[in-house]
């Protein structure tokens, strides 16, 4: 046999890696069906937008929540396979034993997620929310999250304000009919407050929220090869379905006028918040942020113990690109 040279075996180690490659990209994916977690059906309203869907090499099964706090029960209960939200929610869906990993996370710089409070509420300053009540919507979510910083930098006490967790559905009826002073809300339902009833952003959330979104997928799912291809894509297609945003500020506008059931001067103002989100590289930094998010929850007291993030995160699989 004739001996390879050190070169030589470097050069059929880089072919079989590029063969491998090859063959996973090619795999077949047409019996795969992914089934995929979205809040308020709004991943597949913008991917259908942008005309992502029309090409699918696997299927997609969709399964629609109204919160954060329900996706991650579909995903802890192995429901769904992979389902996006902000980062917090997901930390505590973890921490609360959730067999789920963090694959891929996109950042808009902090902005989705507000206080706001009704159009004639004497309540004009973050100090004003001492002695009211405030839904920061369901325990553990983003807007949960941006309550309890935003009491902390204005050095309100948790003790001083009474907070009312609610359903979206419920806290906004709460919220038309008086029953809470101010709400902690997110997208499109804070587009319909606004746009219907004339409320007031209090605060936009900015140097408290991470503005990160996470997809976390479940452990079991990650243990299938083809279903591993098949997120691989879908996610290229979620970041593909932002630059679409982006690229064509008109036609996304138009999307989410009908998709949101508001008129182009209630949504115009959304357009930075919702197609700002860019990719963020599963990495120490990341990580370190998930830890972050952690370290705020154990000091407000809504989660005790410790935990290891990176462990919870998942970076085997490369970023792919769509043309």
């Amino acid at each position: 046999m004739t001996p390879i040279s050190r070169r030589g075996f470097g050069t059929l180690l880089a072919a079989a890696a590029l063969a491998l490659a090859t063959q996973a990209g090619a795999q077949d994916l047409s019996g795969v069906t992914l089934r995929v977690g979205d809040q308020v059906g709004e991943q597949r309203a913008r991917l259908e937008a942008a005309g992502l869907l029309d090409d699918l090499p696997y299927k997609i099964e969709w399964s629609v929540y109204p919160a954060a706090v329900n996706l991650h029960e579909a995903l802890k209960a192995e429901a769904v396979d992979i389902g996006m939200s902000a980062d917090s929610p997901a930390v505590s869906a973890i921490a609360g034993g959730s067999r789920i990993k963090i694959a891929a996370a996109f950042h808009n710089g902090g902005l989705g997620t507000s206080i706001i409070v009704p159009k004639d509420s004497p309540i004009q300053s973050i100090g004003d929310l001492k002695g009211k009540t405030i839904s920061p919507t369901t325990r553990g979510s983003v807007a949960h999250y941006l309550t309890l910083g935003t009491l902390k930098n204005a050095g309100i006490d948790q003790q001083d304000v009474k907070l009312a967790f609610l359903t979206p559905a419920d806290a906004s009826a709460a919220f038309q009919s008086g029953g809470i002073d101010a709400w902690a809300i997110w997208g499109i339902y804070k587009a319909r407050s606004i746009g219907v009833l004339g409320a007031r952003e209090l605060y936009d959330g900015q140097g408290v929220n991470t503005g990160n979104i996470v997809y976390a997928v479940t452990e079991k799912t990650l243990g299938d090869p083809a279903k591993i291809e098949a997120i691989k894509d879908y996610l290229a297609r979620i970041e593909k379905s932002y630059e679409w945003a982006r690229e064509n500020r008109e036609d996304f506008l138009t999307f989410y006028e009908g998709f949101s059931k508001q008129d182009r001067a209630t949504v115009e103002p959304l357009y930075a918040e919702q197609t700002a989100y860019k990719r963020l590289p599963i990495d120490d930094a990341f990580v370190a942020s998930l830890q972050n998010v952690f370290a705020t929850w154990v000091e407000a007291g809504v989660l005790d113990g410790s935990l290891d993030l990176s462990a919870h995160v998942y970076r085997d699989p490369p970023v792919i690109a769509l043309n």
